[in-house]
C-alpha cells in the first residue's frame, strides 16, 4: 500500500488534547498500514510494560483487531508478525537507559502513546532507529499522542505546539473526534476533577498551568543575559536521596540570583539533581568552580548537630570559597513571601537558561506543589542579597 507521489508525509506528527479522542487508535492505525510490505517494521512504545497490557489499551485493541487474521502474535517478542514478514511490535522505556535496548533495531515507523510521560531525550533518540534499506518507498514516519500535563508536559508543548516547525505537525485531539465514545457521559466524569486536570483532558487546553496562590508566571520576565556588576549568591537546599522508578525524592537545589544597584535581582541559573550524597557533593563542588570565588555560597543548615556536621564538611570540601550555612528562620511560606512581592512588582528577572521552565512551575504551583526546593534554594538566595550587607569574600564554617 503505498501513497500517491503528489501526497506529502510528514515525518513527524502529534496528536495531542483532550482524553477520549481515539488517540491510541489512531496510532495503531498508521503502525498497520504497510503491514503488506516485506520487511515493513513498525513499533508503538509505552512508558511501562504495565500500561501496554491495561485492558484497552494497546497490545488488548491490537489483540482484538488482530487476532482473527493471518497475523502471527510473538509473546516472547511482543510483536505481530504478518505473512508478508512485516511487524508491529510493542516496548516501553521505564528508565531513561531503557532506549539503548533498540540501538541495533530498524524502523520505518515508531509511535510514543501518551508521549508527555517520556522525557524529550527518549524520544529524541527513537530517530535513530527510523530508517530504512535505499530504494524503499515505504515513508519514515514518527508519530505520538498525548493528553496536555505530566513530566513532558513542557518539552512536547515546546516542541509541536511553539516551534511550529514544517516538518512537524500537531493535530489537536477533542472529544468529538472519536464517534464510539458516549461523549456527554464521559464529560460528567470528567467533571469530578481538579478545574486545571479538568481543562486539560475535557478541552485538550496545552495553556492551563497548575498555580497556587503565591507567585502568577506572567511575574516572571526574561531577559537574554545579566548587566555586569551584580552581588551573587548561590543557596543550596540540600536532599540526599536517590531516585529510582519507585520513589520521588526532594531534589538538592543551588539556585543562583544576582542583585544590582537599583534592587533588580537576576535569577541566574538553577542546578539540581536527586543523587544520593557523593553525586551532590561533586555538583556542589563544581557549581562552585564554575560560578568563581566571588559567588557567595550558602547553604540551608537543618537542626542539631547533623546539620552542624554537614555545614562543617562543605566547609572543608568548599575551602577558599565564600561559604557559609544558614539556619532557617519562619516557615516555607513566610520565606517566600518576599520574593513573591518583588516578583509581582516586576523586580524579578530570569536569565534565559533550561532551567526557566521548571523553575516557574515550581513557583506556580507553591504552596502546593509536590516539591518545592527551587523555591527553597531562591528565597535563601534573595534573604541573603536583603539582610547582608557587602562584604568581601571569605570562607565559613558551621555556627
Amino acid at each position: 500500500m503505498f501513497l500517491s507521489p503528489t501526497v506529502t508525509v510528514r515525518r513527524e506528527a502529534f496528536y495531542g488534547g483532550a482524553a477520549g479522542g481515539g488517540k491510541s487508535e489512531a496510532l495503531l492505525m498508521a503502525a498497520l498500514q504497510y503491514v503488506d510490505v516485506p520487511k515493513y517494521a513498525a513499533i508503538i512504545f509505552r512508558r511501562t510494560y504495565a500500561d501496554l497490557v491495561l485492558p484497552e489499551a494497546l497490545m488488548d485493541r491490537a489483540q482484538e483487531w488482530l487476532g482473527q487474521t493471518d497475523a502471527h502474535w510473538n509473546d516472547k517478542a511482543k510483536s505481530w508478525i504478518f505473512p508478508s514478514g512485516a511487524t508491529l511490535s510493542f516496548g516501553y522505556l521505564d528508565a531513561e537507559k531503557d532506549k539503548h535496548r533498540y540501538k541495533s533495531a530498524a524502523f520505518q515507523y515508531v509511535g510514543f502513546d501518551e508521549l508527555t510521560q517520556f522525557s524529550e531525550t527518549q524520544y529524541r533518540y527513537l530517530f535513530s532507529r527510523l530508517r530504512r534499506l535505499k530504494g524503499s518507498d515505504i515513508p519514515l514516519r514518527m508519530r505520538s499522542a498525548s493528553n496536555p500535563g505530566d513530566q513532558g508536559h513542557e518539552w512536547v508543548k515546546q516542541r509541536f505546539i511553539t516551534e511550529n516547525e514544517e516538518d512537524r505537525i500537531f493535530i489537536p485531539a477533542t472529544l468529538e473526534d472519536n464517534p464510539h465514545l458516549d461523549v456527554d457521559e464521559y464529560k460528567l466524569s470528567l467533571n469530578e476533577l481538579d478545574p486545571v486536570t479538568k481543562q486539560r483532558l475535557k478541552e485538550g487546553d496545552w495553556d492551563v498551568e497548575i498555580e497556587g496562590n503565591l507567585f502568577k508566571r506572567e511575574w516572571f520576565k526574561k531577559v537574554d543575559e545579566a548587566p555586569d556588576g551584580l552581588r551573587y549568591v548561590r543557596f543550596w537546599d540540600l536532599a540526599a536521596t536517590e531516585k529510582t522508578k519507585h520513589n520521588d525524592p526532594d531534589w538538592t537545589a543551588g539556585v543562583k540570583v544576582g542583585k544590582d544597584t537599583n534592587g533588580t535581582f537576576y535569577f541566574a541559573d538553577v542546578k539540581r539533581v536527586q543523587k544520593g550524597p557523593g553525586p551532590v557533593e561533586e555538583l556542589v563542588k563544581q557549581t562552585a568552580m564554575e560560578d568563581g570565588r566571588e559567588v557567595a555560597i550558602w547553604m540551608e543548615q537543618e537542626p542539631g548537630s547533623s546539620g552542624k556536621n554537614t555545614i562543617a564538611h562543605y566547609a572543608k570540601l568548599l575551602a577558599g570559597y565564600a561559604f557559609r550555612g544558614v539556619r532557617s528562620t519562619g516557615s516555607k511560606l513566610e520565606r517566600a513571601n518576599p520574593v513573591s512581592a518583588q516578583a509581582e512588582a516586576g523586580n524579578i528577572k530570569l536569565v534565559q537558561g533550561p532551567w526557566i521552565g521548571k523553575l516557574v512551575d515550581e513557583f506556580c504551583a507553591f504552596p502546593g506543589g509536590k516539591h518545592d526546593d527551587q523555591v527553597d534554594g531562591a528565597s535563601g538566595a534573595f534573604g541573603q542579597l536583603t539582610l547582608l550587607p557587602k562584604k568581601k569574600n571569605r570562607s565559613f564554617s558551621a555556627r
